[in-house]
């Protein structure tokens, strides 16, 4: 699905306003936008509190997406409130492959309008790694046990 980046941004840009809500609490700060294989954009904004229990706008914007019942996510943005483009962090790219195992050809936008696949930013995936696990255990597991005549 073609998209245009400057689009995207500007959904993003236009949810990204900090806002302080206590003194332990702001929101705002970073405002993503996903867009999904409908061709529907879903945003987000982050919270962040001072205990560590707030989170980041990509994780806004997928549940607003799953609100929908949408979970293919084609191109991700994430910008603070100086518009200047930000990655997103290993937690939001785990959620968002966790989603759907699709969205690793998710194209995320990064610095200077470069783009990557999300499979790309989780190189060596955990998950890979417990199948391959489990699957040598499975193999051990049948050269232990005993023959049946």
């Amino acid at each position: 699905m073609e998209f245009d980046i400057d689009t995207l941004k500007a959904a993003a840009s236009a949810v990204a306003r900090e806002q302080n809500l206590s003194k332990d609490c702001s929101a705002g700060g970073v405002g993503a936008a996903l867009l999904c294989d409908s061709g529907d954009t879903y945003t987000g904004i982050c919270i962040d509190a001072s205990c560590s229990i707030g989170f980041c706008a990509e994780h806004a914007a997928i549940a607003e997406m799953l609100k929908s019942r949408r979970t293919r996510v084609v191109a991700m943005i994430a910008v603070n409130d100086r518009g200047e483009i930000l990655p997103p962090c290993g937690r939001c790219r785990e959620l968002i492959y966790q989603v759907d195992k699709r969205n690793g050809d998710t194209q995320v936008i990064l610095p200077d309008k470069r783009v990557m696949l999300l499979r790309d930013l989780l190189p060596w995936h955990w998950s890979a790694n417990k199948k391959r696990s489990r699957e040598r255990g499975e193999a051990s597991a049948r050269r232990r046990s005993p023959r049946r005549a």
